[in-house]
């Protein structure tokens, strides 16, 4: 086990490799100069010469890459091109928003969709049962933008009970505003998510209740709730788990839709302006970060899936993964 964790840090390490030089030449290849955002409109060519200068921008791609590596290296994720601020401070401050709401609405999601799909599963053949899936249907369908409107309307416009968008600007050191302000996008992204989840979660379970095991268990005298408990609970988890961490790691890179319904100062925001003003270290950084964290995720859900499920470490030591 510790050799295969070895492996996968050497491997996740390699992919942050290889995402960084993909993200370098991916935001060179995109239309617009970034030099364009730090003059003015019908700017001299000497201007945009002497601006391009100033941001490093009319360096060799090799030099810029080595630069930018350098700065990673040592923790730093550079400056912004338009604010002239260190970037990781400001993604550091945004991620307290951004992270927040997307553990809080991923721990509702999962409150939500596990028993939900495993009521959608045991009770299949009932009216309710059959409800659930087809409510987990058509919210797939749902755009969270569309929800977070809905949403909005309700409970801010008319109920007046929460605030329709925005962050206290002390941030969390007003903890009831700032958990109140983020009541509604949470509902938006947990509500979505788990509509998603909810099928998992129910074909983990037909997997279970079909499976040879829990009716051996059930014919040697185990009631229902202890047969799953000792038995199917950790088989119908492991490729839950997986699905888990997919929809942790994109709810963290599609934050920017529901941060941006509900003006919320985090790291979706910040890649946006990023983007309109072609601020490449701004750019580089909130997506240098976010694959980082992807990659985290990944990683520990495939350790969990291993700690869960012997067969898979049984795997590791025979030699096969």
């Amino acid at each position: 086990m510790a050799r295969y964790i070895l492996r996968r840090l050497a491997f996740l390490l390699v992919s942050l490799a290889l995402a960084s030089v993909v993200l370098f030449v991916l935001l060179r290849l995109l239309p617009g100069d970034p030099a364009n955002a730090l003059t003015s409109v019908g700017a001299a060519p000497e201007q945009i010469a002497a601006a391009r200068h100033s941001i490093g921008s009319d360096r060799p791609l090799p030099e810029q890459f080595s630069h930018w590596i350098g700065q990673l290296a040592s923790g730093d994720l550079g400056t912004s091109f338009i604010s002239s601020l260190p970037v990781g401070p400001e993604v550091g401050a945004r991620l307290r928003v951004t992270v927040p709401l997307t553990l809080a609405a991923f721990v509702l999601a999962v409150l939500i969709a596990v028993p939900a799909g495993f009521i959608a599963a045991y009770k299949r053949r009932t009216w309710y049962g059959a409800l659930l899936s087809g409510v987990s249907q058509l919210g797939i369908a749902v755009p969270v933008f569309w929800l977070g409107m809905i949403l909005i309307a309700v409970f801010a416009l008319n109920g007046g009970w929460l605030p329709a968008g925005g962050f206290p600007q002390d941030g969390w050191a007003e903890p009831a505003e700032a958990m109140r302000s983020l009541v509604l996008p949470v509902a938006t992204i947990a509500l979505v998510m788990s509509a998603s989840l909810i099928r998992y979660v129910r074909s983990a379970t037909l997997d279970v209740l079909g499976s040879d095991y829990l009716r051996t268990a059930r014919a040697l005298g185990s009631s229902f709730g202890r047969a799953m408990w000792r038995h199917g609970l950790r088989n119908a988890a492991v490729p839950v788990i997986s699905i888990l961490g997919i929809e942790l790691a994109s709810t963290l890179l599609g934050a920017v839709v529901v941060e941006s319904v509900y003006a919320l100062p985090g790291l979706g925001s910040l890649l946006a302006t990023g983007i309109a003003q072609h601020d490449y270290p701004v750019i580089q950084g909130v997506l240098f970060v976010s694959t980082l964290a992807v990659l985290l995720i990944g990683f520990a859900a495939d350790i969990l899936q291993r700690i869960i499920d012997p067969r898979l470490r049984g795997r590791l030591s025979g030699g096969v993964r």
